[in-house]
């Protein structure tokens, strides 16, 4: 999608702050952390939230979740949360499927 801010990240259009790369996902540190870590995770390929995930692009999904448990243990995170925001009122303000991965501080419950 040619004007997605993530697609252009992935693709190297933009810059950041790279914590993990392969030819299907791509994670990075946020810009804006609510944590002492605070990086996502994103398919290279445009999927708008969890509300588009289908049988056929379902595997990356498990991949994603797969980078995120070698990412955390290379950071040596025994504690973390991952979220993933659907739609506006979630608080979704990039359209392209993301998983952040927040650790370093107590996670209060429920999330505001």
């Amino acid at each position: 999608m040619s004007d997605c801010l993530f697609c252009k990240i992935a693709a190297g259009e933009i810059p950041s702050n790279k914590v993990y790369e392969d030819e299907t996902v791509y994670a990075f540190y946020d810009i804006d952390p609510q944590a002492p870590t605070h990086f996502l995770v994103i398919p290279k390929a445009h999927i708008g939230s969890v509300a588009e995930i289908t049988p056929e692009n379902a595997t990356v999904v498990a991949h994603i979740f797969a980078v995120i448990s070698k990412v955390t243990k290379e950071l040596g995170l025994e504690s973390y949360r991952v979220v993933s925001n659907i739609g506006e009122q979630a608080g979704q303000s990039v359209h392209h499927l993301h998983f952040h991965v927040l650790a370093g501080r107590d996670m209060t419950w429920p999330p505001g």
